[in-house]
């Protein structure tokens, strides 16, 4: 279902839902079966698909990604993707809005974005399967008491299990130093803030340090600087817009925070390789 006919698509979750809660299991061959899942879109909630059989071709934030079984893959809800196709495929996927995933778990996922997709093997398959049958089982027992309540933490065990995985591909102690702490903060600072504030001592006073520190603990971490994190996030942003919205290149200045169009204009260029309005002309659907 499209919100509005100007922004990027958000396939809601369908009437019938437990409350934010969609979980499906099917086999796909071919193209996809609905338009909703074939164009460009964003979901109503975090995504979590296990690839059991076959393979799955999507399109992730202008990236296409081959899913080979077997493998996980979780998407944020703020990033466009669309299926392209499915060879010989099983999926369990599911989708959770914000207020059924405890906040602990949002700020991990959070850490997660953008996720690869992930190999894993048929032992950990096995597990995840698993606990998807017992998810299916729970979701079909409605008039079961504290349904709902059943139901989210189920769900909420199959997404541990999920970032478990991705955790397990960092430092095997777990433990993090104060400038990755400091940085995994900026990140999620960003995420909240990013259209109205582009200002790298802004973000320093929202941690309460100094500009130059939070640079220095970004910079170690990730090898960039705040300031090229702001101006990335923001241009990933005005991609999706200018590639799957129908707004203006000045209606997307204004929403990413631009009152200066020019401004806007050298800003995307620079970063881009080509202007606002060149990228629309050569990608808008």
């Amino acid at each position: 279902m499209r919100k509005g006919d100007k922004n990027i698509p958000i396939n809601i979750l369908p009437e019938g839902t437990s409350k934010g809660i969609m979980m499906m299991r099917e086999s796909f061959h071919g193209s996809p079966p609905n338009s909703d899942v074939e164009r460009a879109h964003r979901d109503g909630g975090y995504t979590f698909i296990i690839q059991e059989k076959g393979n799955t071709t999507i399109e992730i934030d202008f990236q296409t990604h081959c899913i080979i079984a077997p493998a996980i893959v979780y998407l944020n809800p703020q990033q466009v993707h669309r299926v392209i196709s499915f060879d010989k495929a099983m999926l369990s996927t599911w989708i959770v809005t914000e207020e059924n995933i405890p906040s602990a778990y949002l700020s991990l996922l959070q850490d997660l974005t953008p996720a690869d997709i992930l190999p894993i093997k048929a032992e950990t398959l096995n597990i995840l399967t698993d606990a998807v049958s017992l998810c299916m089982k729970l979701s079909e027992k409605k008039t079961e008491i504290l349904y709902h309540s059943i139901l989210k933490e189920s769900c909420n065990t199959l997404i541990t299990l999920i970032i478990s995985q991705y955790l397990a591909l960092e430092k095997p102690t777990g433990y993090h130093t104060r400038f990755e702490d400091i940085t995994r903060a900026f990140k999620t600072t960003l995420e909240k803030n990013y259209k109205k504030v582009k200002n790298p001592r802004d973000y320093a006073g929202f941690l309460n340090l100094s500009t130059s520190y939070l640079n220095e603990c970004v910079k170690a971490t990730t090898g960039k600087s705040v300031s090229i994190h702001i101006q990335q996030r923001v241009i990933l942003e005005a991609k999706r817009l200018l590639h799957h919205s129908g707004k203006s290149v000045k209606e997307i200045a204004d929403e990413l925070g631009y009152d200066d169009f020019s401004y806007f204009t050298r800003l995307f260029t620079k970063a881009a390789g080509m202007s606002p309005t060149a990228f629309l002309a050569k990608n808008r659907e």
